[in-house]
């Protein structure tokens, strides 16, 4: 009977996870599908290092250049990341080497509820809070790529500030006892024995993030200005992201509008896939030459 069950659910799993390849290769598919029309009215380099985006032209020929909006997404996901990897080390830090587990049972119900706030929430917070700052110190309109980092910041806490803790927690748990028994000291025990076993994990949890970042919308286009600029800290940009998620609903079907959109969709895909391979090798690497 067992055999028969774990038969049952080995077949189950296995098909669910053929049905998710399927899923991935049908969106793959489809974006590409969709974008390669691009490239028969806009040559490559254009597209990738041309700064005009004018989907509709007034005057002159329309002109479809994402560079600004690829240094804006990765600007806002490197500006975003490092705020919140500095934040949710530190708290990851507390709540598994300081906080008892009283503490720890109440504050991550706190972090949990960041996460399920809706982005669109995060954004209007963005609105009435960040962008009033910067205009009362003196940034002209208040919305720029700082406050779009900032936000997306905070966007990032709970996913990085849960796997992280439950990381050091459990290798706190595996050494403290040996720790304790040679006299270490608990932040001394953290910073040469916790931190460099759990970087492993940690690396994980911020590729993961990074993917998060680059693929938010709503909150980050509500705060960023949205205007095709370079991206610089204190002044407007516009992210793909945004972009598409603005002018997807105008764009008529089967224009070079509407293909170039999906052509900048794909770009993300592949820059997402760039880095993921990027750190997927640098660990590679370390790993093989013995580093911690």
């Amino acid at each position: 009977m067992n055999e028969k069950l774990n038969a049952v659910v080995s077949a189950v799993i296995k098909a669910l996870t053929a049905l998710t390849v399927l899923v991935l290769a049908f969106v793959i598919y489809f974006i590409v599908k969709e974008a390669l029309p691009t490239f028969q009215e806009v040559a490559v380099p254009d597209f990738l290092f041309g700064r005009r985006w004018m989907p509709i032209a007034y005057t002159g020929e329309p002109s479809f250049g994402i560079f600004h909006f690829i240094m804006a997404t990765l600007y806002v996901s490197a500006a975003a990341l490092a705020l919140a990897a500095i934040v949710s080390l530190g708290t990851a830090l507390f709540l598994s080497c300081v906080a008892s587990d009283t503490m720890r049972s109440v504050l991550y119900p706190f972090v949990d509820l960041l996460a399920g706030i809706p982005s669109v929430v995060y954004g209007f917070v963005g609105l009435t809070v960040l962008v009033r700052f910067f205009i009362r110190r003196g940034i002209p309109t208040g919305s720029c790529v700082l406050a779009a980092a900032i936000v997306l910041a905070v966007m990032l806490l709970p996913f990085l500030v849960a796997s992280c803790s439950e990381t050091m927690l459990k290798v706190r748990k595996k050494y403290e006892p040996a720790a304790k028994a040679m006299g270490i000291s608990k932040w001394h025990m953290a910073a040469t024995i916790i931190l460099p076993a759990s970087w492993k994990n940690i690396l994980l949890s911020m590729i993961l993030a990074v993917g998060r970042a680059m693929g938010e919308t709503m909150a980050v286009m509500m705060v960023i200005g949205n205007a095709n600029l370079f991206p610089r800290l204190l002044g407007k940009s516009e992210t793909i992201a945004a972009v598409i998620a603005l002018e997807m609903g105008t764009a008529e079907a089967g224009s070079t509008h509407y293909h170039a959109l999906y052509a900048a969709g794909l770009v993300l895909m592949i820059l997402l896939f760039m880095i993921n391979s990027c750190i997927a090798w640098i660990r590679r690497r370390i790993e093989r030459q013995g580093g911690l």
